[in-house]
C-alpha cells in the first residue's frame, strides 16, 4: 500500500532503520501515525515499536541528528521520546500486557510484534509498517485494519469484553475516535462498551477529562456525546448532563428534550469557534433546567432562573470533571449566567440603557456571549429560527451602535476611587463605593455621557446630596 510521506519523514525513517539494523533489532512504524497516513489525516507524532530495547534505539537514533535532540525516557515503561524538526518520535519495545481487575496499569513483559499488535485498542491502530531491510515499507495488518478503515468502522483486535475490562479508558478512546473520524462502532464492540461502562470508575478523572475535551473539540461533538449517552458512560462520568434528557408532558403541553437541544447548540457553536471553554459553556448553558423545571397551569413548562442556578453549578461540575478551577471556569460560569440576556432583549423594546448594561456586564467577553446566544437558537420550525435570528441580529446591531458612541466594553470608570478620595480627602470606605456606583449607574442609564468632565460634574452634585460639601 502506498502512503504519502514527506522528505523529512523519509529521512527520519531511514535513520531509524539504520540504527535498528546496527543494534540488530526489528523495528516498525505503528499505531496512530500509520492510521492517519492511510486516512490522509495530518499527524506530527511517530510511534516506533522494536523487538528489543526501545530506549537504546531512541538513544542510537538521537546521535544521528545535529543538534542532537534530548532523549526523554521512562525506564519503568520502557519508552523514550525525541523531537526532530517539530516531529515527536516515541520508541517502545514490543510487549505483551496483562491486567489485574482493579487497575488499568498493565503488567508488562517483553514480547513480539504480534504480541504488541494484540494489545492495541482498535484494529485501525494495530497497523504496522516495517522499517527492516528485508521488507522495508511492508504493511503488517493481522486484524484487517485496512478493511475497517475502508468501511469506516471501529472494532477491537481481540475480544472487546476483555479489551475494555482490561483498560476501560479504551471505551472513551473508541467513542472519541468515532467522533473525530466519523466512524461507526461495530455492534459487538459497542455492546461491550455498554456492558463494561461501570469499569470507567477505575480510570482517573484527569484521563477522563482529557478524552471529554478531545470529543468536545471534534468538528461535530454531538456524535461523541450521543454515544457516551447511549453507552451508559455519560451517566457515570457526568450525570448532570443525563438529567437533561427526555421531554415531559402534562395536559398535552411538553418541553423540548434539553439533552439533544444542548447537543445541537454545541454543534452550532463548533461551526464558529475552536475555543474549548466556549464549547463547554454551550454544554452547560441549560444544565440547571432539570432543577428549575415547573409546570404552570394554563401556561406550560418554565425554567425560571436556570441561568443563575446553572452558574452556581459550574464550579462543582468543573471540580467533579477535574477541569481547571481558574479564569477558564469563571468565563464558563459568566457565559452560563448571561446566556439569556441578549436573547431576552429581542422580546422587548430595546432601550439604550439595557444595551449599555449588557455591554458593561459582558465586557471583553461580549463577542463570545453573542456567539453562544446565536448557537442557542434552535427549532425544527425554520420560520421561527429565521425570525429569532433576524431579531437577534437587530440586537447585535444596536449593541454595535451603542458601543461606538459610549465605549462601554472593557469599561474603565472615568473617575476612580483614588480620585474621589483625593477630591474629598476621604479614607477608603463605603461612601467611596457609593459614589463610584452612582457614577457608573448614571452612565449606564444614559443620564450622563461616559467621560471625565461629565462624571466629575455628576460626582459634585452627588457629594452635596451625601453631605460631603
Amino acid at each position: 500500500m502506498y502512503i504519502h510521506c514527506t522528505d523529512k519523514e523519509l529521512i527520519i525513517f531511514k535513520r531509524i532503520a539504520a540504527s535498528a539494523e546496527a543494534l540488530q533489532v526489528q523495528c516498525y512504524l505503528i499505531g496512530g501515525f500509520v492510521r492517519d497516513k492511510i486516512i490522509g489525516r495530518p499527524t506530527k507524532d511517530i510511534d516506533i515499536v522494536c523487538t528489543g530495547d526501545g530506549i537504546a534505539l531512541a538513544q542510537a537514533v538521537a546521535i544521528q541528528f545535529h543538534p542532537k535532540p534530548t532523549v526523554s525516557f521512562f525506564k519503568n515503561f520502557g519508552t523514550a521520546q525525541i523531537k526532530v524538526d517539530g516531529i515527536d518520535i516515541e520508541f517502545v519495545g514490543a510487549r505483551k500486557e496483562s491486567y489485574t481487575y482493579d487497575s488499568r496499569k498493565p503488567i508488562v513483559e517483553t514480547g513480539t510484534l504480534e504480541d504488541d499488535q494484540d494489545r492495541r485498542d482498535f484494529t485501525i491502530n494495530a497497523l504496522a509498517i516495517s522499517l527492516n531491510k528485508e521488507n522495508y515499507g511492508a504493511l503488517v495488518d493481522p486484524f484487517n485494519g485496512i478493511t475497517d478503515i475502508e468501511n469506516k468502522i471501529l472494532k477491537t483486535p481481540l475480544d472487546p469484553e476483555l479489551t475494555f475490562s482490561d483498560d476501560p479508558l479504551r471505551m472513551l478512546r473508541g467513542i472519541r475516535f468515532a467522533a473525530q473520524l466519523n466512524y461507526s462502532i461495530e455492534e459487538k464492540t459497542f455492546a461491550a462498551i455498554s456492558e463494561n461502562a461501570f469499569r470507567i470508575k477505575i480510570v482517573s478523572g484527569e484521563r477522563i477529562a482529557d478524552e471529554l475535551n478531545k470529543i468536545l473539540l471534534c468538528k461535530k461533538p454531538s456524535i461523541g456525546f450521543d454515544l457516551l449517552y447511549k453507552s451508559g458512560l455519560l451517566k457515570i462520568i457526568f450525570p448532570q448532563m443525563i438529567d437533561l434528557a427526555g421531554a415531559e408532558y402534562i395536559d398535552g403541553k411538553g418541553h423540548k428534550d434539553n439533552f439533544y437541544h444542548t447537543l445541537q447548540v454545541v454543534d452550532n457553536i463548533s461551526e464558529h469557534t475552536d475555543d474549548i471553554w466556549l464549547r463547554w459553556a454551550a454544554i452547560l448553558h441549560d444544565i440547571a433546567k432539570p432543577a428549575t423545571k415547573k409546570f404552570e397551569a394554563g401556561h406550560g413548562w418554565t425554567f425560571h432562573g436556570h441561568e443563575v442556578v446553572g452558574g452556581r453549578m459550574v464550579p462543582k461540575i468543573f471540580a467533579q470533571l477535574k477541569l481547571p478551577q481558574n479564569e477558564k471556569m469563571k468565563f464558563v460560569r459568566k457565559m452560563v449566567e448571561m446566556h439569556l440576556r441578549p436573547i431576552g432583549l429581542t422580546k422587548e423594546n430595546i432601550t439604550d440603557s439595557a444595551i449599555r448594561r449588557l455591554l458593561f456586564d459582558a465586557g471583553e467577553d461580549f463577542d463570545a456571549l453573542m456567539t453562544l446566544c446565536n448557537a442557542d437558537i434552535t427549532s425544527k420550525n425554520k420560520q421561527k429560527v429565521k425570525r429569532y435570528l433576524e431579531n437577534f441580529e437587530m440586537v447585535r446591531q444596536r449593541c454595535l451602535e451603542v458601543e461606538a458612541s459610549d465605549q462601554l466594553r472593557n469599561w474603565q470608570p472615568p473617575v476612580t476611587g483614588e480620585m474621589i478620595m483625593e477630591r474629598f480627602n476621604l479614607p477608603p470606605g463605603r461612601i467611596i463605593g457609593e459614589l463610584k456606583n452612582a457614577i457608573r449607574d448614571a452612565i449606564l442609564d444614559g443620564h450622563i455621557p461616559n467621560n471625565y468632565d461629565a462624571a466629575m460634574g455628576f460626582m459634585q452634585k452627588k457629594a452635596i446630596e451625601l453631605g460631603l460639601e
